[in-house]
């Protein structure tokens, strides 16, 4: 077991090298030397858990969908939101996502490795069909098509602010997105018991220790 503890590790110190580098100067200028200088690690071991450069870049759009620190509400349009905040608040803080955005920006790395969207439209998707099933979500709501905007939007806030002179708040920015999207999605009676705002996404990020700490254990005991 321990044996596998340090495999996990060492897989995930070399995968959070690569993609550092990968977000700083793009995958085509990085170098497998950059990466092993940075994860500390031999060239062994980074090739039994990655046998190329690719298989890091992909692994690094593998690891950029996630609903970590997601925890269950009572809204599954909550649940949504919950995502799509604590993704803001990670991925400036994170270079796992922002390394996977850059990536699925440029046309190069894009052409080879495809992007982490199609992924991101389909757990959206089953959120917004659950919620529909709940009468959550107004009835003539596409959910793909919602889902599709969303990513969409998403993603074109944080280029687009990251491009802008002084400095933007990506969790505000993003729950300003919500706040004018949410009426066009959510029914009336619901959308009041929303919560959507930066001091949430906040709370979210510094619950995640806790989240995670919780996961684990409820994982040791299965």
């Amino acid at each position: 077991m321990a044996q596998q503890e340090r495999a996990i590790r060492t897989r995930r110190i070399i995968l959070e090298a690569a993609a550092a580098i990968f977000d700083e100067q793009g995958y085509e200028a990085t170098t497998i030397a950059e990466i092993l200088a940075r994860a500390d690690v031999t060239k062994g071991a980074l090739y039994f858990h990655f046998p190329s450069k690719g298989d890091l870049a992909r692994g690094v759009l593998d690891g950029a969908v996630t609903t970590d620190g997601v925890r269950p509400q009572a809204l599954k349009l909550q649940e949504l939101i919950d995502v799509f905040l604590l993704i803001a608040y990670r991925l400036p803080r994170e270079p796992m996502l922002s390394a996977a955005l850059r990536m699925a920006i440029d046309l190069q790395s894009r052409r080879r490795f495809g992007t982490a969207w199609p992924d991101w439209i389909e757990l959206l998707t089953g959120i917004l069909r659950e919620a529909k099933s709940r009468g959550e979500v107004l009835p003539h709501v596409d959910e793909p098509a919602v889902a599709r905007t969303l990513v969409s939007t998403w993603t074109g806030v944080r280029v687009v602010t990251e491009g802008l002179p002084g400095e933007h708040d990506l969790p505000a920015e993003i729950a300003l997105l919500l706040q004018l999207l949410l009426p066009a999605i959510a029914a009336p009676t619901v959308l009041t018991r929303l919560e959507v705002s930066a001091s949430r996404a906040a709370f979210l990020y510094e619950d995640m220790p806790a989240w995670r700490a919780e996961t684990a254990e409820a994982e040791a005991t299965v």
